[in-house]
């Protein structure tokens, strides 16, 4: 298929990679200038990315930055053309995806919200599990593409449902990563090295994904990003956006949000977000060893 890709982050670079290697004819596009996808035409502009293509996938930071890829100067909306499908895996606040895709059907082409789960590694091994809201024919047109990428999609409903599914999927992996971090804290003030509580962990009924995924970093202070604290916290934002549109009382993620605020102050915005840790440690008085901190 002949798609566009917008967004060559720590996902959207592998994913376009990805999309080459399985014989895709991909355009790229990065605002910052420099990054390129072997095997891809690199296009100076979203519109330039998207003309002629069958599928335009983006993969960028936040709403705003989808807002301007798709109806800011040089954007997307301007070479729309009926039958084509624009992809948004970004995370993005559900309600504005709605609105996004008013605008784009206005024009004849399809909107498919299709956020991702599988963090870094899983964008490099093709293991992404996609979070898709849309119309199905949609959704199956799209098939090649997502296989190239990933290893399932599970279609939520209609448009905007991915973002929503995703947003609360994220909270339950900073709700989760929050306890670790608060249990790893209690049990090393009491004399419990955190090594012998991951192992008690993963023996128990206590196990879960995120553990296993980050204990090993955690342990060797290893916090270079997997998925950034800065995004963890715009995702954070927007699940109590959510909330507060739907009238949800959140509170135990109204805390954790401090939480991440005061990792922001103290400089660990682009690092990992379970760099959290060394936030709830210093809460608890405990000394940080900044020089570990990016797995140095």
């Amino acid at each position: 298929m002949k798609v566009a890709f917008l967004g060559l982050g720590i996902m959207g670079g592998p994913m376009a990679s990805n999309l080459v290697k399985a014989g895709h004819e991909v355009t790229v596009w990065n605002r910052t200038p420099g990054k390129i996808t072997a095997r891809a035409r690199l296009a100076a502009t979203p519109a330039e990315a998207a003309r002629g293509s069958e599928v335009v996938w983006i993969c960028v930071a936040d709403t705003a930055a989808v807002e301007q890829v798709l109806f800011g100067p040089n954007g997307v909306e301007s070479v729309l053309q009926p039958g084509m499908i624009v992809v948004d895996s970004s995370t993005i606040a559900p309600s504005a995806t709605r609105r996004f895709a008013e605008r784009v059907r206005a024009r004849g082409a399809e909107f498919v919200d299709a956020p991702v789960t599988g963090s870094k590694i899983g964008a490099e091994a093709a293991q992404l599990v996609f979070i898709a809201g849309g119309e199905q024919k949609a959704v199956d047109r799209l098939d090649p593409l997502f296989k190239a990428m990933g290893k399932q999609v599970i279609r939520v409903g209609e448009t905007g449902l991915g973002e929503s599914a995703k947003i609360g999927m994220n909270l339950m992996i900073a709700l989760i990563y929050e306890g670790f971090a608060e249990a790893l804290t209690l049990t090393r003030k009491l004399g419990v090295p955190p090594e012998k509580l991951v192992e008690l962990i993963q023996a128990s009924m206590i196990r879960s994904g995120v553990t296993d995924y980050k204990a090993p970093f955690v342990l060797k202070r290893d916090f270079t990003p997997n998925f950034p604290l800065r995004l963890m916290h715009k995702d954070i934002k927007l699940m109590l956006q959510a909330a507060e549109e739907t009238g949800t009382q959140l509170p135990a993620l109204e805390k954790v949000e401090e939480v991440y605020r005061r990792s922001v102050e103290h400089g660990a915005r682009d690092l990992d977000y379970a760099a959290t840790l060394e936030t709830i440690e210093r809460m608890a008085g405990l000394e940080v060893e900044e020089e570990v901190r990016a797995g140095k």
